[in-house]
């Protein structure tokens, strides 16, 4: 049985190659070494480089241990799609609004 592969969109990849290259930055600001945020990630050396270069094939799990590793950048994930402002135009699209029942003595 072969492994279903995700298809990652061109812009999407886009995206992880700057996730990457901004985690790269924050460790080099930090005059962290590769080995240290990755003993720190508890993930190998090799692992770091493709999170740093943006590969679509690390989980989200180490690309998340990393920013721990690299003093708790890891609560930046809490701002993903923390305005998703055109989901909350589809759902009050959707709202229904309750009907009240006539008063007594209207009619």
């Amino acid at each position: 049985m072969s492994k279903k592969v995700a298809i990652i969109m061109p812009k999407t990849h886009e995206i992880l190659e700057q996730m990457g290259e901004q985690m790269k930055l924050a460790r080099l600001r930090r005059k962290l070494s590769s080995q240290l945020v990755a003993e720190r990630a508890g993930i190998s050396r090799q692992t770091l480089n493709a999170i740093e270069k943006g590969s679509s094939t690390v989980s989200i799990g180490s690309y998340a241990v990393v920013l721990h590793a690299l003093n708790n950048l890891d609560t930046d994930l809490l701002l993903i799609a923390k305005d998703d402002e055109f989901g909350r135009k589809l759902q009050d699209l959707n709202l229904q609004t309750r009907k009240r029942a006539p008063k007594k003595g209207d009619s």
